[in-house]
């Protein structure tokens, strides 16, 4: 069974786009979804241990609870499919999916994004895992339906080929129109880059101004790959 969430909410247009990518393969039955109720856009690993998480049923295959990512992936596998930590026999059987997410998740972002922790809470458990997420280019809508094309074509590469124990692999497809070349799957290392750091100081007030299209482009790295127009797929080590 394939296990859906993300971090900019259930109700977000990367994760409904996931959702089609997912129905339009014949060969994959329907997924439970399990996301946020709210957008965790940047909460990083973050995990509910003080309170009570709420869960909202939204369909037979669909539920929104008030946790963060990482919480919604430890609920579906060890709520809805019963899968221990101890007793995970069952998780090649089983795929987490989170996204897709709005904007990058390339190089220092892994650290940052929800998404990605979905993933990687996933891959703790030993359960294969991945993360997918269209970067946007400044102010620029992006193309959700182009974006599906692009995810069922990972969908079909990556289900096929699960990452290594104790990792989950990254994806970020590139901002392109329907009218460009199309990409190209390429299997990369994240930058080891900083994302770029600026601020603005007003008194004792500090505003972020980062540019991050004019972050570090390592020549051969997701970055320099993705914004090169390519599919970027990293297979990151927990």
């Amino acid at each position: 069974m394939l296990i859906l969430t993300n971090d900019d909410g259930i109700d977000a247009p990367g994760l409904q786009t996931l959702i089609q990518a997912v129905n339009n393969n014949d060969a994959i039955h329907p997924p439970l979804i399990v996301a946020p109720q709210k957008e965790w856009s940047g909460c990083g690993h973050q995990v509910t241990t003080q309170h009570p998480i709420q869960i909202s049923h939204r369909s037979s295959h669909a539920y929104a609870i008030t946790g963060t990512p990482a919480d919604c992936v430890r609920i579906a596998l060890h709520h809805f499919l019963g899968i221990s930590t101890q007793h995970s026999q069952l998780s090649q059987s089983h795929w987490v999916i989170s996204g897709v997410n709005y904007g990058g998740n390339l190089g220092a972002d892994i650290y940052i994004s929800g998404t990605v922790a979905a993933a990687r809470e996933a891959a703790f458990h030993g359960i294969p895992s991945m993360a997918i997420s269209q970067y946007r280019k400044g102010n620029q809508p992006i193309n959700w339906e182009y974006t599906q094309l692009l995810t069922q074509h990972v969908l079909t590469e990556l289900l096929r080929q699960p990452p290594q124990p104790g990792s989950f692999w990254n994806v970020n497809l590139p901002y392109l129109t329907p009218n460009d070349p199309k990409p190209t799957i390429i299997f990369c290392q994240p930058c080891p880059c900083p994302l770029p750091v600026a601020y603005q100081q007003e008194g004792d007030s500090f505003s972020y101004i980062g540019d991050y299209g004019k972050r570090d482009r390592t020549p051969g790295s997701d970055v320099e790959i993705c914004f090169s127009g390519q599919i970027a797929i990293s297979q990151i080590f927990i």
